[in-house]
């Protein structure tokens, strides 16, 4: 790809190389580490809500602005999804009046199934009881070493949209013509 490169030594090209890469994945986790500062600024936002405690007195308590689990999922899925996006655009923005490629569908469908199995599953699978018996937040109603989703809706509305959309997919293109 870049005219005369052939005259250099494979070992000069193997470092030039491997330079160039470890140069794009420092920038690549900058540009994360940005991103994740950003989700953690969105998601620590607080508002002073009014309620009544249960001797039916009026308080102030300090509550998340978010729902936690809803704004890191949005934003998990924005921020990993983002590539395919751009190469879906950028294919498509390319090919106007030709035959749309096979790229930009199979990457976003292919990302939404892995976000939605994979991760989810090793992110579940991952979490350890390390100094569950000592947290002072541990949910006594829970046995020690059980893990519980407390806000199943989220995952379960994120299931049944996803499943919806490879249904749907699948539908409309029964008759192979878009």
């Amino acid at each position: 790809m870049i005219p005369g490169v052939a005259t250099f030594s494979r070992e000069l090209l193997a470092f030039a190389y491997g330079f160039a890469l470890i140069y794009l994945f420092v920038g690549v986790s900058i540009v994360a580490e940005i991103f994740m500062e950003a989700i953690e600024k969105i998601t620590s936002k607080t508002a002073i809500v009014e309620v009544a405690d249960r001797q039916g007195n009026v308080v102030s308590k300090k509550v998340l602005f978010w729902n936690a689990t809803v704004a890191n999922l949005t934003l998990m899925a924005l921020g990993s999804s983002a590539p395919e996006i751009l190469l879906a655009v950028l294919e498509t923005c390319t090919r106007l009046g030709k035959c749309p490629g096979e790229l930009g569908a199979s990457t976003i469908v292919g990302s939404a199934s892995f976000n939605l199995l994979v991760i989810s599953a090793l992110s579940i699978y991952a979490v350890t009881p390390e100094g569950e018996a000592e947290s002072e937040d541990r949910d006594e109603s829970v046995d020690l070493g059980v893990k519980k989703i407390y806000d199943m809706r989220v995952f379960a509305i994120t299931c049944t949209s996803s499943l919806w959309a490879y249904v749907w997919l699948w539908i409309v293109l029964l008759d192979q013509y878009v």
